[in-house]
This record gives C-alpha cells, sequence and structure tokens, in this order.
C-alpha cells in the first residue's frame, strides 16, 4: 500500500511559520488525558497515604482505567508523530525532544525507587515511549500497513504467552526476567509500579499515527477547526504535558504529606 498523500499545513497566525502551527483538538486530546491521569493518580496518592483504601492492582474499575489512560496517551504521542512525519520535522529535534523523554524516564526510576526500592519503574510509560517513538518514527512511510502493524502488534502478547507456556516453555523464564520482559512477550507480569512494555502497546502509537496520517490527508480541517473557550485549558495542558506529568505527582504527594503532618500536630 502507498503512504498517504501530504495535505498543505495548517495556517498560521501572521508572523509565525507555519511550521509551528498546532492543531489545537490534538493538544486538547492530550490535555484531556493529563486531567484523567491526575484524578487516576490522586485516587492511588489517597489510598497509598491511607486516606481511601482501594485495590488499584484487582480492582476492574481502576485497571480498566489505567489501561485506557495509557492507550489514550499512547494515541496522542502516535497523532503527534504523523504530525511531526507530515511536517518533515528533522532527526535532530526529534533527538531533543526524544533526549527530554529519556532523561524523564530515568528521572521515574530514581525517585520510584526512592519511594517503591522494591518495586520501582525500569520501563513504565515514558521508558516504553521512547522505544516507541523511535519505532514509529522509522516506520512512518509504511502508510496504510501500519493498521495491519498495530493489529499484530496487539496480538502478539496473547500469542506469545501461549508459546511460552506451551512448545517454547523452556524460555519462559528468559522472557520473564528484567533482562527481557520490557519486549512484553511474558507469562507473568512483573511486580512494578508501572509496567508499559513494548508489546502491545506499540500497537497502540502504530494506530495513533495511521489514524493521524489519515486524517491529515482526508480529514485535517477537523483538526483545524477552533476550539471552544472552554476547551482553551486542555489546550495549554496538552502543549506542556511532559513539564505537567513531571510535576503533578511530587505536587500532589508533598500535599498529602504535609496535610499528613499537619494532622499530627
Amino acid at each position: 500500500m502507498k503512504p498517504y498523500p501530504m495535505a498543505p499545513l495548517p495556517p498560521s497566525e501572521p508572523g509565525v511559520r507555519a511550521t509551528a502551527a498546532r492543531y489545537a483538538p490534538v493538544d486538547a486530546l492530550r490535555g484531556l488525558a493529563m486531567v484523567w491521569m491526575t484524578a487516576f493518580h490522586f485516587c492511588f496518592d489517597l489510598s497509598y497515604f491511607g486516606y481511601w483504601q482501594q485495590d488499584f492492582l484487582a480492582d476492574p474499575f481502576w485497571t480498566l482505567q489505567r489501561t485506557a489512560i495509557v492507550s489514550l496517551f499512547l494515541l496522542c504521542a502516535g497523532l503527534g508523530q504523523a504530525v511531526a512525519w507530515h511536517r518533515r520535522l528533522t532527526w535532530p529535534r526529534f533527538w531533543r525532544r526524544w533526549g527530554q523523554i529519556v532523561a524523564c524516564a530515568l528521572l521515574v526510576s530514581a525517585g520510584s525507587y526512592l519511594m517503591f526500592p522494591r518495586s520501582f519503574i525500569y520501563f513504565g510509560v515514558l521508558h516504553g515511549m521512547a522505544l516507541m517513538l523511535l519505532v514509529v518514527r522509522l516506520s512512518a512511510g509504511w502508510g496504510r500497513w501500519l493498521w495491519l502493524a498495530g493489529l499484530l502488534a496487539l496480538a502478539s502478547p496473547w500469542l506469545a504467552a501461549w508459546a511460552l507456556g506451551g512448545p517454547l516453555a523452556a524460555l519462559a523464564g528468559y522472557f520473564n526476567g528484567r533482562g527481557l520482559n520490557w519486549i512484553g512477550w511474558v507469562t507473568q507480569k512483573p511486580f512494578t509500579e508501572d509496567y508499559v512494555p513494548l508489546f502491545p502497546w506499540l500497537g497502540v502509537m502504530w494506530w495513533g499515527m495511521a489514524g493521524g496520517q489519515w486524517l491529515l490527508a482526508r480529514q485535517q480541517r477537523r483538526l483545524v477547526q477552533p476550539m471552544p473557550r472552554a476547551g482553551a485549558a486542555l489546550v495549554l495542558l496538552g502543549r506542556y504535558s511532559l513539564s505537567y506529568y513531571m510535576l503533578h505527582q511530587p505536587v500532589m504527594i508533598g500535599a498529602l504529606m504535609l496535610l499528613g503532618w499537619l494532622m499530627r500536630t
């Protein structure tokens, strides 16, 4: 299949380069994911500090929400890469943003180790996103084949679990170990506070890329429509999502620790 044809870039404000113009609906969708994630993490923090006990490991109300939030994050990341590819953004610019994500992923690992030394985050959302962004960037020219690639990526963990539980059982220990479980072909989930392996989540980002390319080629008018005033905050939040992601948990945890201290005094 051929790649989608290129569509014109969105109009920009006077004096602003076209490459700097942004698609407000994409930012708003990313901002919505941040708000949902914040509410989820706040409930988790309340449970962790004993204010509202919940079972975040087994209760479907929470586990399904986590899956939906991560899916929305990675769909937005795929959409963002579709926009970057559409605008022919250079590799140096990609590497600058990628380096920021990697640095933040390392900070997440360090911070989680201080709080959860036995189950710290060694391959969470940002770790997985850094690897997936490389793959998605390199496969951006696959066009409509991205839909099929995404489907295969989503199905691969279940196929791997079947193989590792049967004909390839001798290899299960290797794939379940920390050295390879970042791939996602495991028979048991590792003990960690956040786990976003390459598979199946690469499939979600691939679908975000494929959907973004289709929108840019066929329905770009939907991406350049002005956002209502009520959505302005979501747009702003979506534009600074990485900074917000890194700051929201330390702020909430610090506030709850301060609350606990005040209640004890």
